[in-house]
């Protein structure tokens, strides 16, 4: 069941987060670097990237105050791990922090898709005896990554989704920085939301996946057909731009995505196929005013 909540600190209450590590500074990563440093967080943040150049641009724009050798020991010092790298990566990740890490600390993430991450994180985490492990999506982002396009402003009056599970059996000290941790997702002017995280998947694959594979589909196929005559673009105009602004998104950010929301995900291009199957019988009967008019029901809502 879906809640959403405002949560505000006990100023009198000292602050458990003092350090903060990054694994993954891409666009994400990079992004709640600035995000933290915009709304006020005065912690030390260390940065981890797989390629040098994007911890270094990270470091550059202020996202992070040093960038890490080695991303366990970098979680080793901090309290919270923040793991924004691609979803296989991040199951890679939550295996080899689950044997490390303890009840003080607090693993997080960005993933897309919440199925397997919330699955690993109740088989490696959230007992007594073991780290905490919260896990997050921010709906928020770019058609294109990397760590030169963070933006402190990216999370700003975005929805951040949680997958938590109230079974799951924390020590005190990983609630309390579960809590703290929320509280500055809310400083970062992110809406919380707690979801379940099945019907996070399903919601995620209408709302966001499709879109992105739709605006796939048809960059792909006007590439196919009128690629061979740039010029044709500008005679699109702003409604060519808008439908396929989403077709500049890489392979490498929806590999995983596709892979772990496979079932969703294809329920949803499936009705999407009906749907246009359904325009085209129809384009010289009733039933094309009655479609125009369920989108624009949609667009005013």
């Amino acid at each position: 069941m879906e809640q959403d909540y405002e949560i505000v600190l006990d100023q009198g209450k000292e602050k458990m987060i003092e350090r903060i590590a990054i694994l993954g500074t891409g666009l994400l990563g990079t992004s709640v670097g600035l995000a933290l440093r915009a709304s006020g967080f005065g912690g030390a943040i260390v940065g981890w990237n797989r390629g040098a150049e994007g911890a270094r641009l990270a470091l550059e724009a202020g996202a992070i105050d040093a960038i890490a050798a080695d991303p366990l020991q970098a979680a080793l010092e901090s309290q919270v791990v923040v793991l924004a790298v691609p979803i296989y990566a991040t199951l890679d990740l939550m295996e080899k922090l689950a044997s490390v890490l303890g009840p003080e600390h607090l693993v997080t993430d960005v993933g897309s898709t919440k199925g397997t991450i919330t699955e690993a994180a109740g088989r490696l985490f959230n007992t007594p005896e073991r780290a905490a492990f919260l896990p997050g999506h921010p709906m928020a982002g770019k058609e294109r990554g990397g760590a030169a396009l963070g933006d402190a402003e990216l999370f700003r009056g975005a929805v951040w989704l949680f997958t938590d599970d109230a079974s799951w059996q924390r020590s005190a000290r990983g609630a309390e920085l579960v809590e703290e941790w929320r509280a500055l997702v809310a400083a970062m002017g992110s809406k919380c939301i707690d979801i379940d995280p099945a019907r996070h998947d399903e919601m995620v694959a209408w709302v966001s996946h499709l879109p992105q594979f739709l605006a796939t589909a048809l960059s792909a196929l006007l590439q196919e057909r009128v690629g061979d005559a740039p010029e044709l673009k500008d005679v699109g105009g702003r409604a060519l731009r808008e439908m396929t602004r989403l077709g500049a998104s890489p392979y490498s950010m929806w590999r995983d995505i596709a892979a772990t929301n496979t079932q969703a995900v294809q329920a949803a291009i499936f009705a999407l196929e009906q749907r246009l199957q359904h325009l085209r019988e129809n384009l010289k009967t009733p039933a094309l005013r009655e479609e125009f008019e369920q989108a624009n029901r949609f667009r005013r809502e």
